[in-house]
């Protein structure tokens, strides 16, 4: 862990410039809108070490797998999210001299990322050979409003000599993954244009042929008059330009203004992509970068209207959620349901994919609560869309008869994720989509959804369910065999107790959907009964594993054993451990971590939060006491469980201990890897962290409850509900709790076992 970042409430912020700590910030600092996103890459030339990244939504390439052995059933590619055109570059020279930090002296550098009004700004002074000084402001965004828009105000002033400023803006798309298996390139050239008034480039991907159009224009102000200029064109491969000089003055600014235009085929027709982006680069033009950059502050305070959350008296804690906000807030708007939540979000490269279990479990609560609820919706309808993949997914381990395994890493339903341990036993991802179902129902209780969606989806997991379940006759018990659960530092495991006991689950809740349609709804049962093939004998074996699921447990202490055998293990407290080994995996042989009794991640204790109230709370208190000390958190998406599940037991110092590391683990960089992107995923578990555990809020049986209490670092702290209608503003201090319901629609609530309403446009003050 090393901070490096200065505390503020509204803001990231770096002082000074450590080329150590520039890839952990370009991911840190990164900007995006749903739409596209841009890593903190200096729009100037930079020979240090750098990831370039911009991302375009739902633009992929299906990479080859590469593998030391093939095994049936391995996916034949490995789907990344693509780096596409560089539309942020300028190359600057002053008296002939490159503009270039990994080589000039630097000072009053500051890099700030404005969560608030949503831009990125950074200012520095670079010292030129023979003692020049300039002075350099940068100003960038994508804009939320215009979703393909993005804007620059690069501003250059001498301090102390007159000279020759020679700028090249341009868009490159002759770019490549990093993590590319083959070194191979994955755009190809459609065409390009270049004139004295703009350059556009326009390339297809290989293979999956998604065609993306960049266009710019750039101008120049200088002491605040508008400067007219002829530029030089330039062109190569996948590459436009434009070079023009300007003689700049001592003290005086010069300004780049730079608009781009992102354009794809997912959202039009190839051939009108030249047309489309043009007309949107000069929407920009005429709002020009101030109005531009005025109405990306007003949308921003309208996403903080609904999703802020405010903590009093503890700056680190503050900026860790809202950064954490942000960076959900860029990454998915809900707004395209073919769209969904990656890993990286708009960050980075790594795990490739643009969806993983984590959206069902970890993102569904975060837009149920703080958006309207068509967003949450949609997330389920992609995976509903999803579904004849997840049935082929299944097809090719052997799986028939409709049964459907939804993949762990994908982009088109297809799974495209070749690590055999995970692709092939990692199935508890099944198990998630269908408590996403329940918890989206349970929710907003929009019960059409199971009618007209849901049971397809369950149906088809629980088929799944039902052939991966092996009967053990001699013990009248069924088993689930070669799997891996949650804790991916334990692999090819008997019994995992978490997949036992949600694959039995999934069949639990699919009969009770089955019945609820029945009784409300026949012929739209006898409809689905018919098309879905459901046969009481299938339904039967469904209860009969229910009844027989055998779950591993130790009677002596109390506990659900993570998989057969865990007690064999040599159990050491993570404590225990000398820190030079932390962590795990990056100290340790894989061998050794899967011999070691250590966690990556909630496992038991996972299934413990999802089904939280099937357990009462000795049995939560045991499994907490004995799994969390041999958890390293070596997961982005641990910390969270483990603090939403300490509040519940009152161990507020555990709780206090692993929101800090949830909240602020990309900007203090715990797991030493937010270089390769930030964990945007397990940001919706920070939020998690503080609504469900702090303030206790959960949905059970329609109603709104609340048992929340305060940590002691903090004076008080607040957070926004949307819940059926009513937007509720929710702030808890020492001593109470005030309710402000900001919509007409009264709404009953709990609070630690009582029951009181919150009328229409007013509040409720409850001392305790």
């Amino acid at each position: 862990m090393k901070q490096y970042l200065k505390l503020d409430e509204w803001s990231i912020i770096e002082e000074g410039f450590d080329p150590e700590n520039h890839e952990v910030s370009e991911s840190v600092f990164s900007i995006g809108n749903g739409h596209m996103g841009q890593r903190a890459n200096f729009e100037e030339d930079y020979t240090g070490k750098t990831l370039q990244g911009s991302y375009m939504a739902g633009v992929y390439y299906p990479d080859k797998t590469r593998v030391g052995w093939w095994k049936n059933g391995y996916p034949e590619y490995f789907a990344k999210v693509l780096n596409s055109t560089n539309w942020i570059g300028l190359n600057i020279a002053i008296e002939g001299e490159n503009l270039d930090l990994a080589k000039l002296p630097v000072r009053d550098f500051v890099r700030t990322l404005n969560m608030k009004e949503g831009y990125l700004e950074r200012t520095f002074i670079a010292t030129l050979s023979g003692g020049k000084e300039v002075k350099i402001q940068a100003k960038r965004f994508v804009s939320i409003v215009d979703k393909e828009v993005g804007a620059i105000r690069y501003s250059i002033t001498p301090l102390n000599f007159n000279g020759e400023l020679k700028v090249t803006s341009y868009l490159d798309a002759d770019v490549k993954n990093k993590d590319a298996n083959y070194d191979e390139k994955f755009w190809d050239e459609v065409s390009k244009e270049v004139t004295t008034n703009h350059a556009s480039v326009t390339v297809v991907t290989k293979k999956t042929e998604y065609v993306l159009c960049s266009t710019m224009k750039t101008e120049l102000v200088h002491d605040g008059l508008k400067v007219a200029f002829n530029p030089v064109v330039s062109e190569k491969e996948k590459y436009v330009a434009h070079t023009f000089a300007h003689g700049l003055v001592e003290k005086k600014e010069t300004v780049i203004y730079k608009y781009a235009a992102n354009v794809t085929s997912r959202d039009h027709e190839a051939s009108s992509l030249a047309k489309i982006a043009m007309d949107r680069l000069q929407g920009a033009l005429v709002k020009g970068f101030e109005t531009l950059l005025s109405e990306q502050a007003d949308a921003w305070a309208e996403k903080w209207k609904e999703s802020d959350i405010v903590i009093e008296g503890d700056v680190a804690a503050q900026q860790g959620i809202r950064f954490n906000i942000f960076q959900l807030n860029q990454t998915y708007t809900g707004e395209d349901d073919r769209l969904n939540i990656g890993p990286k979000g708009f960050t980075g490269e790594k795990y490739g994919g643009s969806t993983y279990w984590d959206t069902e479990a970890y993102c569904l609560p975060f837009y149920l609560s703080t958006a309207d609820p068509k967003i949450s919706r949609n997330l389920l309808i992609y995976r509903y869309k999803h579904l004849e993949k997840a049935i082929e997914n299944a097809e090719k381990l052997g799986f028939t008869d409709g049964a459907a395994l939804y993949p762990m890493v994908t982009m088109n339903g297809e799974e495209s994720h070749n690590e055999w341990e995970i692709t092939f036993e990692e199935i508890h991802r099944n198990g998630a989509i269908a408590y996403g179902i329940y918890n989206y129902v349970n929710y907003t209780a929009d019960k059409d959804y199971l009618a007209e969606y849901g049971l397809d989806v369950l149906v088809a997991i629980s088929r799944f369910w039902a052939q991966r379940v092996n009967y053990v006759s001699s013990k009248n018990q069924y088993m689930m065999l070669g799997v891996t659960g949650p804790n991916e530092y334990e692999n090819n495991v008997n019994n995992n107790w978490y997949t036992n006991r949600i694959a039995a689950w999934t069949l639990e809740y699919t009969l009770s959907v089955m019945d609820y349609i029945k009784e409300t709804d026949k012929a739209r049962f006898d409809e689905l009964e018919s098309k879905l093939k459901i046969s009481s004998e299938e339904t039967s074996k469904w209860v009969d594993i229910i009844g027989k699921m055998y779950y591993p447990f130790d009677e002596e202490m109390g506990i659900y054993l993570q998989q057969d055998g865990f007690l064999d293990k040599e159990l050491i407290r993570v404590d225990e451990l000398d820190p030079k080994h932390l962590p795990l995996n990056q100290n340790w042989s894989w061998d050794r971590i899967l011999r070691s009794c250590f966690i990556k991640q909630a496992d038991v204790l996972q299934g413990l939060y999802f089904l939280n109230d099937e357990f009462d709370m000795e049995t939560k208190k045991k499994n907490f006491d004995f799994y969390e000390p041999m958890t390293v958190h070596e997961s982005s998406l641990s910390p969270c469980v483990h603090s939403i599940l300490a509040c519940e037991l009152g161990y507020k110092e555990k709780a206090y201990e692993m929101y800090l590391r949830t909240a602020r683990l990309d900007l203090d960089n715990y797991n030493n890897d937010t270089e390769d992107g930030c964990h945007t995923t397990s940001m919706a578990g920070t939020w998690m962290s503080v609504v469900q555990g702090f303030g206790g809020f959960k949905v059970k049986n329609d109603q709104l409850i609340l048992n929340p209490f305060i940590p002691g670092e903090w004076s008080s702290f607040s957070f926004k509900i949307v819940f059926r209608g009513a937007l509720l503003n929710i702030k808890v201090s020492a001593d109470e709790i005030t309710i402000t319901n900001e919509t007409k629609v009264s709404t009953p609530v709990i609070i630690h076992g009582t029951k009181h309403t919150v009328n229409g446009s007013a509040s409720l003050t409850i001392q305790y």
